[in-house]
């Protein structure tokens, strides 16, 4: 694996310093980085269309994607787009009025998609032309209590206050999961009463490796799982490799390498109106402590060692949300 793709955004330049995220960011990107070289190219510029942002100040963001062979799943706030690899050829985009502060999309095993939108605490499945087939609350509530199905929330801005804010959906022996931030956890929406405890921090991935499932925690943890048992293994903080020298990020963004690899992608910490969500940064800072910048970085998790490191800023990225691996996608395309 020589080379990388990283989604995220570039932040506008601010006449002000407060700027809430769904205002803050002018443009969606996503980069290839040659990780022997250092060399980045900016692959993919991208701006949601008039119709699908809420106002002319909303922010353009890629955010996590699933990347299937030569196909890579993404979305925006309020689209999910489908491209064909490595082109970037267009093959696909929906636009759902129930889709508010999207998070994440994947490809099911029966050809549809699911995507999470953060904004109203639910997960659809739609097919690839847009036909809604299931939805799901991810809390114990009923469907719609706390939302109408009348509005198009791809106008409203934010809906935070969120009560749960899911983050990532994955498929597990074809039932369909989802982490979930306040909760600390990850639940099965098809099977009542599966859970999985991440526990020690707020979750945001959520991906199956083999017999494991890889969680990120905003805080900087890497939480394993065992798909088998549904039970956390191990959970590695990254902070403690770094030797808490500086402010790691907001650590979303995860691509297992081998059993024992895995790069991390790290955005940048804001301070926001939201306390809520940062309170686990007064937990870590401390007197003399530095801010790192929007990076991404190659973890030996055995060893508790940090391998590489790359500063993305300098290139236009200020947020990160998905890594892929480039290699695995030209080569599907070629085959």
């Amino acid at each position: 694996m020589s080379r990388l793709y990283i989604l995220g955004a570039r932040q506008k330049k601010l006449l002000v310093r407060k700027e809430e995220e769904w205002n803050l960011y002018e443009t969606a990107l996503i980069l290839e980085l040659d990780i022997e070289t250092g060399q980045v190219e900016t692959r993919v510029e991208y701006k949601t269309p008039e119709e699908a942002r809420s106002t002319d100040k909303a922010s353009h963001v890629f955010k996590a994607g699933t990347l299937q062979g030569d196909i890579l799943y993404t979305c925006t706030s309020t689209e999910v787009l489908i491209f064909r690899l490595p082109e970037f050829e267009r093959i696909g985009h929906v636009s759902l009025p129930a889709f508010n502060d999207v998070h994440h999309v994947t490809p099911t095993s029966d050809g549809n998609l699911v995507a999470v939108s953060t904004g109203l605490d639910m997960v659809i499945k739609f097919s690839p032309q847009g036909d809604v087939i299931r939805e799901w609350p991810v809390l114990d509530e009923p469907l719609w209590s706390r939302f109408s199905r009348e509005v198009d929330y791809r106008k409203i801005a934010s809906t935070k206050p969120h009560k749960s804010h899911p983050n990532f959906v994955f498929e597990l022996d074809g039932e369909v999961w989802v982490t979930r931030f306040t909760q600390r956890d990850a639940i099965c929406l098809t099977s009542a009463g599966k859970r999985i405890d991440v526990a020690v921090q707020r979750p945001h991935d959520g991906l199956v490796c083999g017999e494991r499932i890889y969680f990120t925690t905003v805080d900087g943890h890497v939480v394993i799982a065992n798909r088998r048992t549904l039970r956390v293994e191990q959970a590695v903080d990254l902070k403690l490799i770094d030797g808490q020298k500086a402010l790691l990020g907001w650590c979303r963004g995860l691509l297992p390498v081998d059993e024992n690899r895995a790069w991390v992608a790290f955005t940048r910490v804001r301070k926001t109106n939201l306390q809520e969500n940062i309170l686990w940064v007064k937990n870590v800072l401390h007197d003399g402590m530095g801010e790192k910048p929007t990076h991404i970085s190659l973890y030996d998790l055995a060893k508790r060692k940090c391998l590489a490191e790359f500063d993305l800023e300098p290139h236009g990225l200020n947020i990160i949300f998905s890594i892929f691996p480039a290699d695995i996608a030209k080569d599907a395309a070629a085959a």
